[in-house]
């Protein structure tokens, strides 16, 4: 019999660069973000977009792993995600989410798929347990070949 699994331990660096901006190393890859204060918007993204892309690459990740788990079959899938915050106190308070998958699945395993997503992708149930997370999952079938 095995005991529980230590933490997974995830590291990234962040530094300074010119212009407001700072470099995150995550795994391979540099992200160029904005690390401003008080100044006009940049492009880049900052640490509220940040949060939200992971919120969204954690579901991305999570309907992968329905596949390999459940057999579940998709073709593609998209996600939108809005977070909102307040200023005073500073933090989240809701996070909503729409995703469509292409699937011809029935209703009911989507929706399996969907209780899933919320019960054990790591970021969505985090935030969940700080504010409110709420969404939905949107079956989109593919058209019926002609003929």
């Amino acid at each position: 019999m095995t005991g529980p699994r230590a933490p997974t331990t995830y590291r990234v660096r962040a530094r300074t660069v010119e212009g407001g901006r700072a470099e995150i190393e995550a795994a391979e890859e540099t992200v160029t973000v904005d690390a401003s204060w008080g100044a006009d918007p940049s492009g880049l993204p900052g640490p509220a977009e940040l949060l939200a892309a992971a919120f969204a690459a954690c579901l991305l990740k999570n309907l992968a792993r329905t596949r390999e788990l459940l057999g579940f079959s998709f073709e593609a899938a998209e996600v939108d995600v809005t977070a909102r915050r307040q200023d005073s106190p500073p933090r989240f308070v809701e996070v909503a989410y729409s995703m469509r998958i292409t699937t011809d699945e029935p209703e009911r395993r989507v929706e399996l798929v969907h209780r899933n997503l919320r019960k054990y992708g790591t970021v969505v149930s985090t935030l969940a347990a700080a504010c409110d997370v709420h969404g939905e999952v949107v079956a989109v079938r593919r058209p019926a070949p002609p003929g």
